[in-house]
């Protein structure tokens, strides 16, 4: 990807990594909805999401400041990918520069994947990122991960036959906790990964971090048969 110039486009002075607990629930799980929890989506009509008016072939579930978004978007120039992000000045960041750099095949919505694909059509996305998401390690808050049976389910449906979802963390802890919901799942065929070759895809901006400090990472490709 072309260097950003964060002159023209500089990120917030103020950000947070964390944001509300209540934004990684289902809306139908919270007794009031707060006054910023993410949009709810039921269908969306990809004229106003995309510069190309085509829906998405890719999705980038929790894509954070963007790099692997932009990046992804850059290499696949003829397939549309889509972003989604709980955190609002990511959201508008990100829009800014998609829409200034005239990006037509990128979008970014703000969404919590908690509330499932539904505005997504049935076996229409070729791939779907799910990388290096907020842990939770704490056994109270375990909860709040979004790698559930039902976000399998949601990734099931929208995937096309061949299709591939793609894991990775940094931890040892939820790298097993995937593995061991994946297999619960039964419906999507994964390996390991253990190079990049295999691999095949860009760093995010935590990969590269990972590289930096040299922490070990741990990658998955599951497969919809």
């Amino acid at each position: 990807m072309k260097n950003i110039n964060f002159e023209k486009y500089p990120l917030p002075d103020r950000t947070r990594h964390h944001t509300s607990p209540n934004f990684y629930f289902p809306a139908s799980e919270l007794k009031i909805i707060p006054k910023h929890y993410p949009p709810l989506y039921e269908n969306i009509n990809w004229n106003e999401v995309f510069l190309n008016g085509k829906p998405p072939q890719a999705i980038d579930i929790g894509c954070g400041r963007g790099l692997f978004l932009l990046t992804i978007a850059e290499e696949a120039a003829d397939e549309n990918i889509l972003g989604l992000e709980v955190r609002d000045w990511c959201c508008q960041w990100l829009d800014n520069y998609i829409k200034s750099e005239k990006i037509e095949n990128c979008a970014v919505l703000r969404y919590s994947v908690a509330n499932g694909l539904q505005f997504i059509s049935k076996e229409s996305i070729k791939e779907i990122y799910y990388l290096f998401p907020d842990p939770w390690t704490k056994t109270k808050h375990v909860r709040r991960r979004a790698f559930t049976i039902s976000f399998l389910e949601e990734i099931h449906r929208v995937l096309i036959p061949g299709g591939k979802l793609y894991l990775a963390t940094d931890l040892e802890e939820i790298d097993k906790y995937h593995k061991k919901t994946l297999t619960k799942f039964g419906k999507l065929f994964w390996n390991e990964i253990d190079n990049s070759s295999e691999w095949g895809k860009p760093a995010t901006n935590k990969e590269l971090f990972c590289q930096r400090e040299n922490i070990k990472t741990y990658k998955i490709i599951a497969v919809k048969n």
